[in-house]
């Protein structure tokens, strides 16, 4: 399957099923066609991003005692998958340009945020919440949208969301355990594996890209596009070693855990 058509499936395609369906043909990319960009994904009604603020939050850990917040938790993340999915489409056919690495590299990615995506719908249907039961919210599109380079993508979606995901899948896994709910563990255990390979893939083409002269901590800040910054890209527990293992150096896990901009300082 050509990678353009792939992305484009993803991301015009109201359907569901269609949207997290993994291509039974290898990918291919000889027709990356011309840039492409739209304001916002297709999606079934039931899952069309709601009013801002209107969306349920992420209950709080000591919640999960509770099957039903832990569903509510799963629907949420679930959201979290398909949108970085549809980030991922967005970035495939706004910048044809890019190296066909680069583009086969986000591909694979991607199949494994279909896969995501399908394990959070599951488990929340078996505690008893379908997909689009709830408001969902479109967060991350919309400071995707503000991507205006491929590096800019790798600073900001791979490098924080996925980043700060290192922390929130152990966190999760650890509360999960501790409400011997292993289903659910299970799930985040396996997206951190998964997230350990997507933040190596950011900062591989973070280094590609960057300046030479700029260390790889200068340039991704560089990158970042307010409000999203350094701060945002951890958990409460900082997971350093999660770091050095997807490719990150010493000064830069170092760097990430402590930094703290003004805003940061004022609250």
């Amino acid at each position: 399957m050509e990678l353009s058509e792939f992305a484009r499936t993803i991301l015009t395609s109201p359907d569901l099923d269609q949207k997290v369906q993994r291509p039974a043909s290898p990918f291919t990319d000889e027709q990356p066609g011309q840039p492409f960009r739209i304001d916002t994904p297709a999606r079934p009604d039931h899952l069309q991003f709601a009013a801002r603020r209107t969306a349920p939050s992420m209950p709080k850990p000591q919640a999960f005692h509770d099957p039903a917040k832990v569903a509510v938790g799963h629907h949420i993340m679930a959201n979290h998958e398909l949108q970085a999915l549809e980030v991922m489409a967005m970035i495939m056919l706004a910048f044809p340009e890019v190296e066909t690495e680069f583009r086969m590299g986000l591909a694979d990615i991607m199949v494994d945020e279909q896969r995501h995506t399908k394990m959070h719908v599951r488990r929340a249907s078996e505690l008893g919440i379908e997909f689009g039961d709830l408001p969902v919210n479109s967060y991350i599109w919309q400071k995707a949208t503000k991507y205006q380079s491929a590096m800019q993508y790798v600073a900001g979606l791979p490098l924080v969301f996925e980043a700060a995901n290192l922390d929130h899948t152990i966190e999760l896994e650890t509360v999960f355990l501790k409400h011997k709910d292993t289903k659910s563990a299970a799930i985040m255990k396996a997206i951190h594996n998964d997230e350990l390979q997507h933040v190596e893939f950011g900062m591989t083409w973070l280094r590609r890209w960057k300046d030479p002269s700029m260390t790889d901590f200068e340039a991704w800040r560089q990158n970042l596009e307010w409000p999203i910054r350094p701060s945002t890209a951890r958990g409460h527990q900082f997971q350093a070693e999660a770091r050095l293992k997807a490719g990150m150096d010493e000064d830069f896990v170092k760097l990430a855990e402590t930094w703290l901009d003004e805003s940061d300082l004022q609250k």
